[in-house]
């Protein structure tokens, strides 16, 4: 893990790096500018850059030749290069950077566990304290940049040897009464997926969602709200 270092401008950065046929292409950024960058919060890769130079080693300050990179890139455009490094190459963070995205990735996968599992013998989710819990035992090492339900997936395998689990998705049938049907609707997309539906002569609306186990009770309780405990719902598979 990088530490941010201080160019002799007194300036902080760090390192952003790619090989291609085993030769090593490294550029010098500010290390928050070129994490939104990455991101793709800042579009502007002029912000991001401390100096546009193209290095074999940043460090030592050598410079990778014109040839090198028109046979590595197909062209000599650092700016252009310097993109292609940022975007698809390897970025060092710095501790307080990689400490956040870790912890906000860990915060996205214990959601994605306790939405989508349940326990077997209850059919009730976990809470998210238990999982947290469970998942300081299998020590699994949070990658801030792969993606949430990959982890995720690969976490709940490893979970289970301590913690009883199951993947679930349930289709449950719908009714909601036309006095509250299109208020519903935005909250019925977004908590599961509409395989059928019907929006009836009276204004009311009917149909059939899928859903991971672990949001129906949650979707229950909105529905409930929102149609003042006037909505039929039950799981019919």
């Amino acid at each position: 893990m990088a530490q941010a270092s201080e160019t002799a401008m007194g300036e902080k950065h760090t390192i952003a790096r790619i090989t291609k046929d085993n030769e090593h292409f490294e550029i010098l950024v500010k290390p928050e500018k070129a994490l939104d960058y990455r991101l793709g919060k800042i579009s502007a890769i002029s912000e991001v850059l401390v100096t546009e130079t193209i290095f074999s080693d940043a460090n030592k300050g050598t410079k990778v030749s014109e040839e090198a990179l028109r046979k590595a890139f197909g062209t000599t455009d650092q700016l252009k290069i310097a993109d292609i490094i940022l975007k698809k190459g390897t970025l060092q963070l710095t501790t307080e950077q990689r400490r956040k995205m870790i912890e906000e990735k860990r915060r996205q996968i214990v959601a994605f566990i306790s939405k989508n599992c349940v326990d077997p013998r209850t059919n009730l989710t976990h809470p998210p304290l238990r999982i947290e819990q469970a998942m300081e035992q299998i020590h699994y090492s949070i990658d801030p940049f792969k993606a949430t339900e990959e982890q995720a997936r690969e976490i709940i395998k490893l979970l289970r040897q301590i913690l009883p689990l199951k993947m679930e998705q349930i289709s449950v049938s719908v009714h909601i009464p036309a006095q509250y049907a299109a208020r519903a609707y935005g909250t019925i997309k977004a908590l599961g997926t509409i395989k059928r539906e019907e929006w009836r002569a009276d204004g009311s609306w009917s149909g059939v969602l899928e859903m991971p186990a672990g949001v129906y009770a949650p979707f229950l309780e909105k529905i409930g709200e929102i149609t003042k405990g006037n909505a039929e719902a039950k799981v019919i598979s």
